[in-house]
């Protein structure tokens, strides 16, 4: 605190004046015929004329003022690191950080907490994932999970709100989990004081600093994991990265060369789940030499093995996702998709084909007086009215759940329509549908979220008078004044460059190989041509004739919630027609696309799991979207999520003993709550208790107590991944968290001087004392020095 000067002896002020102008006086006379040099002369002056100033002073009774901690007054508490990071050995160091912690809170180095005590009313905390107040620090364990340090900081600004708190001092190595992006929030926080504990050379040590999983809903590499892998201590030696399945099985193993210190290894894995759902795998690396530690952990040289794996959970869904297919006539298009598709267990394709129109090209004459279609005549014990008549289209259904899908054509209502995540219209022209079909198809996309693609034919986008409709609205090109077709074109196939992007138009897992498979392929003679693409559009493939002349074939966008394709090419049966291997791609072809086409459509019955951002127990929140029949919210569902983990023995107590993963038969039953900011939404808070990946179903009934679905959502908690993620103190964070707040960085070999320096900073309830100059024995003394000096100046120059 800054101090002043205050002088209570002012009768004594001009006595004071005159001993000293007295003093100036004699000390001009005394030295004005002096035999020395003038700067001598005026030196002895001075030192003489600056002993007497000293001595005058001390009549007028100068006293020094200042504000300081009132004793026993204010609060303040010092915190301790005890989670599982401070276990951390430094290279080179005797002590781990937690011992050497210890001696500074329970040690002989720890009587700076008494000279705290002479001023504060002290109160000790230790912090890992909670906050819990200790007598003397006897508790600390260092088992915690996690580093909460922003969570304990603002949870200790809470719990002293309005209280006279003077300061935090923080004993830790500063590597906080619950601030993951290094961000601190110093309002309502009093002035931190951290003594950072550890050294900020590398430890010698193999870690997962990070790992990604993205994954597709397409046939080649649907899921691919990039581990990134950092070393100390490691650094031209060979590192080995294994990928275990959920029975422990090796499924690939991986070796690359260690990097400088400081640098990141990418290792990255495709594997390729048998089934579909969720599914877990576990990543594990390690030196090449050493494999044997995870068998063996006392072997172990590194500083920990909590941080060289990590489970991940992969969902690639559960369908069957239901595709309506119409068609204005059956087609060599239909019947190579419907069996490309039928490999697929997670799309279904339902077929709506017309075989006749609403107006016959010839006349049906069937027996006088009878209005219906002699053509279905004999087909079971039908009634008139369920035959189809001379003025309505002859329909067939394919793959239907039962008798009455699509019994009355293409749906009418949004209940019936909704129900399908996708729909293909083929060789089919505008005037088939409604005018309120139309626009149910276009809610279906935006409101709904469903795919839309049109196939190219002779009655498709132009030639089937779609411009200016509510279907040709969400087409991806324009109609209006389309060019005339050519029905003999000879055109080929080639991807654009944001066709080679996507994953879903490439049949090849390498460059190379995908262009010697586009100029296999055959040419095509039916081309829809289309005006031009819309704005915002992709268009992922092109034909080009042998003029060089470039027409778009495959063009994409996002309409509303859902997106709309359009494939121009109306004979593209010709890929496979003839060629087993061509054929086989083609096929592939089918799939990929249909898998886009419905890859991001939600269900009745949605499931996500939402991690809490910076919540020290890596909470999650379950929330499950639960809509009616035509996709609108229901509010008055009942939903019941049951959650079971899946466990990892590396991250027991006890050490990293075992690759497999163990399925526990322990599982949680949760109710759902509806949330009140959104409506159809259940929202249930999860605290994972273990290390490993957790599995969880959601079984949601309607008031009725009719099942509407069971969907299932996977994760992973791993506190201990994110505590050694760095194994260096965080010196940096430190730094913020002190010059954000008013404190400072405090040396640990300092904190006697801390303890000894505290009250003469600000703090909440300070009172004010004072200190008489003349008190001091400095003052006195150096009057002394300046008369013996000046004597002994005068001596050597020979004055008298």
């Amino acid at each position: 605190m800054v101090g002043a000067v205050l002088i209570t002896g002012r009768d004594w002020l001009w006595p004071a004046a005159a001993i000293v102008a007295l003093a100036l006086g004699l000390a001009v006379w005394s030295y004005r015929h002096a035999s020395a040099t003038p700067g001598v002369r005026a030196f002895c002056a001075i030192l003489k004329l600056l002993g007497v100033l000293l001595l005058a002073a001390c009549l007028i009774e100068p006293h020094w003022t200042a504000q300081r901690a009132r004793p026993g007054a204010n609060l303040f508490v010092v915190l301790a690191d005890n989670s599982q990071g401070m276990s951390i050995k430094d290279r080179g160091a005797s002590l781990s950080r937690a011992d050497a912690l210890r001696g500074l809170v329970t040690g002989e180095s720890s009587s700076w907490l008494a000279k705290l005590e002479e001023n504060f009313q002290v109160r000790r905390y230790l912090f890992d994932s909670r906050l819990q107040s200790t007598r003397d620090f006897s508790e600390l364990s260092w088992d915690g999970r996690s580093t909460a340090l922003g969570t304990a900081l603002h949870d200790i600004a809470e719990r002293y709100h309005g209280q006279p708190l003077a300061g935090i001092l923080i004993l830790t190595d500063g590597n906080a989990t619950d601030m993951p992006d290094g961000r601190f929030d110093p309002s309502a926080v009093p002035p931190v004081f951290p003594v950072v504990i550890g050294k900020d050379e590398a430890s010698k040590d193999v870690s997962l600093e990070r790992v990604a999983v993205t994954q597709t809903a397409f046939e080649d590499a649907p899921i691919s994991i990039q581990a990134d892998v950092g070393s100390g201590g490691y650094s031209g030696q060979t590192l080995v990265a294994q990928l275990f399945d959920a029975s422990g099985r090796k499924i690939d193993e991986q070796s690359h060369q260690a990097p400088a210190e400081g640098e990141l290894l990418p290792f990255r894995f495709q594997p390729k789940p048998e089934k579909s759902g969720v599914a877990f795998y576990q990543v594990r690396v390690s030196a090449a030499g050493e494999l044997g530690q995870f068998d063996q952990p006392a072997t172990s040289t590194e500083a920990t093995l909590v941080n060289n794996s990590r489970v991940v959970a992969v969902d690639r869904g559960k369908g069957p996702y239901r595709i309506l297919y119409v068609s204005g006539r059956p087609t060599w298009q239909f019947k190579f998709l419907n069996r490309a598709l039928a490999e697929d267990d997670q799309v279904q394709v339902v077929g709506l084909i017309r075989i006749a129109k609403r107006e016959p090209k010839f006349d049906f004459r069937g027996r006088p007086g009878e209005s219906s279609n002699p053509l279905f005549r004999g087909f079971g014990n039908q009634s008139p009215d369920e035959v189809e008549r001379y003025d309505q289209p002859v329909l067939i259904r394919l793959n239907t759940r039962d008798s009455i899908e699509l019994a009355g054509g293409f749906p009418k209502n949004e209940e019936d329509l909704f129900g399908y995540h996708a729909v293909v219209v083929d060789h089919l022209e505008a005037d088939f549908f409604t005018r309120d079909q139309m626009t149910l198809l276009q809610q279906f996309v935006s409101q709904r979220g469903g795919g839309f693609l049109m196939l190219g034919g002779t009655e498709s986008f132009h030639e089937g008078d779609y411009d200016r409709t509510p279907i040709g609205e969400m087409l991806p090109v324009y109609l209006d004044h389309a060019p005339a077709n050519a029905t003999a074109m000879d055109v080929r196939f080639a991807l654009t460059a944001e066709g080679w992007l996507e994953p879903w138009t490439r049949l090849r897992n390498n460059e190379a190989d995908e262009r010697a498979r586009l100029e296999a392929m055959p040419s095509f003679n039916v081309i829809n041509r289309v005006r031009a693409v819309k704005p915002g559009a992709s268009t992922l493939a092109t034909v080009h004739d042998a003029q060089g002349n470039n027409y778009p074939a495959l063009i994409v966008q996002r309409f509303g919630n859902g997106r709309s394709g359009a494939l121009v090419i109306g004979d593209l049966w010709r890929w496979g027609f003839h060629d087993e291997v061509l054929h086989r791609d083609m096929d592939k072809a089918w799939r990929q696309m249909f898998r886009w086409l419905v890859s991001d459509v939600p269900n009745r019955v949605n499931f996500q799991v939402e991690p809490k951002p910076g919540d020290p127990n890596q909470a999650v929140s379950l929330q499950v979207r639960v809509r009616e029949k035509n996709f609108k919210p229901m509010d008055n569902a009942s939903v019941t999520l049951t959650v079971k983990t899946v466990l990892h023995g590396a991250h027991a107590p006890g050490g990293a003993a075992s690759s497999a993963l163990e399925t526990s038969t322990n599982s949680v039953r949760i109710k759902a709550e509806p949330s009140s900011s959104e409506p159809g939404l259940y929202e249930a808070t999860y605290i994972p208790r273990d290390t490993g990946g957790y599995l969880a179903e959601a079984a949601v009934t309607d008031t009725a107590g009719a099942e509407l679905g069971r969907v299932q959502a996977a994760w992973t908690a791993d506190p201990a991944a994110e505590e050694f993620r760095s194994l260096k103190p965080n010196r940096a964070l430190m730094e913020q968290i002190a010059a954000k707040t008013g404190g400072s960085v405090v040396s640990a070999s300092k904190l006697d001087d801390f303890a000894a320096n505290l009250p003469n900073r600000h703090a909440p309830v300070t009172e004010e004392w004072s200190s008489p100059l003349w008190h001091h024995a400095w003052v006195f003394l150096l009057a002394l020095a300046c008369f013996v000096s000046e004597w002994g100046l005068r001596r050597s120059k020979g004055l008298t």
